[in-house]
């Protein structure tokens, strides 16, 4: 927690010298979150502007240790590959938005270095200063994937510029949709990080079955993409899990947490979106 606070006080820092620089303000951006949603979702095919900076190591994943506030962990490895970006609250969506994919893109007319081809980022944490109505706040590695072959530093060099994204589907290929118990887990209390899930790439809803259940209970979203369940009694194993991205889509991964489940533990289910 110490190394990450750093690293965004850090990166707060450098912020501030290139917009004080750039003779930019950082000041509060208004904006509907609802309709922000609709036009994100809707925004498939069409570029939109945007402002992006980048933080943590310049070949990084953006925090030290590879994960953020959407709780999802290795970022430096598949299917992220450090590929990742803070969101601001019109694309983190408190954490509704975790897990999205989209193409960024920087153009000539931004800075000679950009060189306009799209590249795909997953959003795996949050934005807490933003710039502009949308705001990317990438990894060194996806700042610099814009710049044209070998002006990667030449790009970051700019700390902020002018760019352009569109929402993608995301395509974990090879990998189903994954479920973690947290560390701190326990037979009255369940928390469970959802990862990996194609096309929107989000969880806007998660159930849970018992065993020898007819009733799913509703699980609340503890914070990023991890979600849990309080209960008032023992919980029976194994556990079954439903999940409906922001298209509405529902999957059922049955039985996917065992009766000798573990706190910190993944469990792959078998089912993906499609």
């Amino acid at each position: 927690m110490a190394a990450r606070i750093a690293s965004k006080v850090a990166a707060l820092v450098a912020l501030f010298a290139v917009l004080a620089t750039h003779g930019a303000r950082a000041e509060p951006v208004s904006y509907n979150a609802s309709g922000a949603a609709r036009q994100l979702l809707g925004s498939r095919g069409a570029w939109l502007p945007a402002k992006a900076t980048w933080y943590g190591a310049p070949y990084g994943a953006g925090p030290d240790d590879n994960g953020g506030a959407c709780g999802f962990k290795h970022t430096n490895q598949y299917p992220f590959m450090s590929m990742t970006s803070c969101g601001n609250e019109p694309l983190f969506k408190d954490g509704k938005g975790c897990g999205a994919c989209y193409q960024v893109r920087c153009v000539a007319q931004n800075n000679p270095a950009c060189s306009g081809q799209p590249k795909t980022v997953v959003i795996t944490d949050m934005n807490y200063y933003p710039v502009a109505k949308y705001h990317f706040d990438l990894s060194g590695t996806a700042f610099g994937a814009m710049a044209k072959p070998g002006l990667g530093d030449n790009l970051r060099h700019a700390g902020i510029i002018d760019m352009q994204f569109r929402r993608v589907p995301c395509n974990h290929r090879g990998l189903t949709v994954n479920f973690h118990v947290e560390e701190g887990s326990n037979p009255v209390y369940l928390a469970v990080l959802v990862e990996y899930a194609n096309k929107d790439g989000t969880v806007v809803k998660m159930d849970l079955l018992e065993s020898n259940s007819r009733y799913w209970t509703p699980m609340r979203r503890s914070w990023g993409s991890i979600w849990r369940l309080d209960s008032n009694h023992p919980l029976k194993a194994p556990f079954s899990l439903r999940i409906k991205n922001e298209s509405g889509r529902r999957l059922v991964a049955n039985n996917v947490i065992p009766a000798n489940w573990r706190p910190n533990t993944n469990y792959r289910s078998f089912v993906q979106f499609t």
